[in-house]
């Protein structure tokens, strides 16, 4: 899968992509990374890529002709989403990261600098996507974290793909809660259960620790989860 990162910051990508997991599917070929600097698509002395609002207001704009010019440089695959990182976007969630993951062979992501970006640049995009409720300093937090978030998807990045199933969110819940030796700590015990034996026993209690642990912390997650149960159950 092909990714293409337009940002003024390419540095910002070399240490989180020669590191960890991304590091080896990247030196695997089960994932690409370009990055692309709309600066070197200004054509001024100053290689200017913001300006002042029309209309006055705070801070200054990202120019719509250097993104242009960056997004329509690299190469079209395809079945490809051209993305704008923007507080404004759709959330990120799991289930989007899937749909990346099994449905795209290139995803172009545009960061965003300073008050945004000039709104001409959304005939470029196909999707707006957004870290959270939140502004940052720049595009290339949630860039990054979008990265993260489907290169781990991608077949052969994690070791034991079964793992994915099984995590937080995968079905609808938070995960487990887990533990490993030694059995106790500090006078905190691993439960019996774990150390028992009977895997059915500790199936049933991991479902409910699920259950009961997205209940209590995520409650949102929890009614939705009830209330797609009660469909599939009629």
């Amino acid at each position: 899968m092909r990714f293409d990162i337009i940002t003024l910051f390419p540095d910002f990508f070399t240490s989180p992509l020669n590191s960890g997991l991304l590091g080896k599917a990247l030196a695997r070929n089960i994932a690409e990374v370009h990055l692309t600097n709309p600066r070197d698509f200004t054509t001024d002395k100053h290689h200017r890529v913001d300006d002042e609002p029309y209309g006055g207001g705070v801070g200054m704009l990202m120019k719509p002709e250097p993104i242009f010019a960056a997004v329509e440089s690299v190469p079209v695959l395809p079945r490809r989403e051209v993305l704008l990182m923007t507080p404004q976007g759709e959330t990120m969630r799991q289930p989007m990261f899937q749909q990346f993951a099994a449905n795209y062979d290139q995803l172009v992501i545009i960061c965003g600098h300073y008050e945004g970006v000039d709104d001409r640049v959304l005939h470029l995009v196909t999707r707006e996507v957004s870290l959270g409720d939140f502004v940052l300093t720049c595009g290339e937090i949630p860039a990054l974290a979008l990265l993260n978030g489907v290169i781990r998807l991608l077949p052969g990045t994690v070791g034991k793909e079964a793992s994915l199933k099984a995590e937080s969110f995968e079905a609808g819940l938070l995960d487990y809660p887990q533990y490993t030796r030694p059995p106790v700590f500090r006078g905190w015990s691993v439960p019996e259960v774990l150390l028992s034996g009977n895997h059915q026993a500790i199936a049933q209690w991991r479902r409910e620790q699920q259950m009961q642990r997205t209940r209590d912390r995520r409650p949102d997650l929890y009614e939705k989860w009830l209330a797609e149960r009660q469909d599939v159950d009629g």
